[in-house]
């Protein structure tokens, strides 16, 4: 088992294997195959479900140029006597050091984050999160928030962003419909508002009705995060993407007692 070449000390900061029911375990990831492992989830998931074009190679997993900065939290399925064991839940995690390590963060790719560069020194970035169909019923996503919010608290951070994808297989038009109701509560000031590289063109989209909201973004809403601007249309993935910020200090006094952030 070959083990990451990981030059981030800041991991160590995280609880490293936490087992709990249902055969499962929440971990980071220290060998290049548990990495593989979320990397082909995510692939199953991206391209598989979603209809995402392939942009790396081997085929079958899904990696590009910020996993190698990144800190990969996995949930996995212990073995049983009918499977192997699986990952069956991932998110990866930017740190502040690591995004300068890296030039940009991930989100710098679809959106002019100009107006959060006095908030990088503290600013680290979600993203690639990932869950089997057969696990998306709340529980594999809160283990995955609570020890990703007491990793980002314990390694200082005070704002995380990320994009939160929404599927387009009507054209974009619940993504039009969800910007629409989000802007209206849920926006963050002017001063900290970001803007899509390549915008979806919500302005031409149908926006009449109640939108469906999709599970991240609604467990994104009620934990205390806010939409920093207007979706950019992301063509390789087949998806709109919400520009996301938690404020780690923002968050409801509940959910504050629940991952344990004071």
């Amino acid at each position: 088992m070959q083990q990451l070449a990981s030059h981030h000390a800041a991991q160590l900061a995280a609880p490293t294997l936490v087992k709990t029911g249902n055969d499962l375990t929440v971990s980071w990831v220290r060998h290049q195959d548990e990495l593989r492992a979320a990397q082909r989830l995510r692939y199953q998931v991206f391209h598989g479900e979603w209809g995402a074009r392939q942009l790396s190679e081997p085929s079958g997993l899904d990696h590009d140029a910020f996993d190698e900065h990144c800190e990969h939290l996995i949930v996995s399925l212990a073995e049983s006597a009918d499977a192997p064991a699986q990952v069956v839940g991932t998110y990866r995690v930017l740190l502040p050091d690591a995004a300068r390590r890296a030039g940009r963060y991930y989100t710098d790719t679809e959106f002019d984050l100009t107006a959060l560069e006095p908030l990088k020194p503290t600013m680290a970035e979600l993203g690639r999160s990932c869950i089997a169909a057969p696990w998306r019923t709340g529980g594999v996503i809160l283990m995955l928030w609570t020890h990703l919010i007491r990793f980002l608290s314990d390694n200082g951070v005070e704002r995380a962003i990320g994009c939160a994808s929404v599927p387009m297989p009507d054209g974009g038009a619940n993504a039009a419909r969800l910007w629409q109701e989000l802007r209206s509560s849920h926006l963050v000031p002017e001063a900290l508002r970001v803007r899509p590289r390549v915008a979806l063109p919500v302005d031409l989209l149908p926006s009449e009705g109640a939108a469906d909201w999709p599970p991240l973004v609604r467990g994104y809403i009620k934990i205390g995060a806010k939409v920093l601007g207007a979706p950019a249309w992301d063509s390789d993935f087949g998806c709109a993407d919400l520009p996301m910020m938690l404020d780690l200090a923002a968050m409801s006094p509940a959910y504050r007692k629940r991952f344990m952030v004071d």
